[in-house]
């Protein structure tokens, strides 16, 4: 991971969440282990594009268009349709066990840190120092 990324993202979150730097880790959830809530998503969008002098384009961190789809979501689950589209259009996003069950509610429990900083290093073109080991 690219500590200078990884620096300016800690001291992002910690001004939009309110937490100390020493808390946030890449493994860190933005909602469970941070305190994210919806709101919180656009302030954090909003600082990452100050802080890296960059436009994040809408639905490219946080898909909110996923929620709202009937092809994506079901009966408050997200159907493998959507979880197609979180692949594709969220490359940088973990996961993990969403797939076994995958509750809308539960979806934000995976955006952490660790995706931020995946898009932030592809969209600047630095290397993350991984070898395909952190995919």
């Amino acid at each position: 991971m690219n500590q200078e990324i990884f620096k300016k993202v800690q001291e992002t979150l910690a001004g939009a969440l309110g937490v100390e730097t020493s808390e946030i880790t890449p493994e860190s959830s933005l909602k469970r282990d941070l305190g994210a809530e919806s709101i919180d998503f656009i302030d954090i969008i909003f600082r990452l594009e100050k802080s890296f002098d960059l436009k994040i384009p809408a639905n490219d961190l946080f898909p909110s268009y996923i929620f709202t789809d009937e092809r994506f979501v079901k009966e408050g689950a997200v159907t493998p349709e959507g979880i197609q589209e979180l692949r594709t259009k969220l490359p940088y996003l973990e996961l993990g066990d969403f797939e076994k069950d995958p509750q809308v509610a539960e979806l934000a429990d995976y955006f952490t840190v660790k995706m931020i900083l995946r898009y932030l290093e592809e969209r600047l073109g630095k290397s993350s120092g991984c070898s395909g080991a952190c995919q």
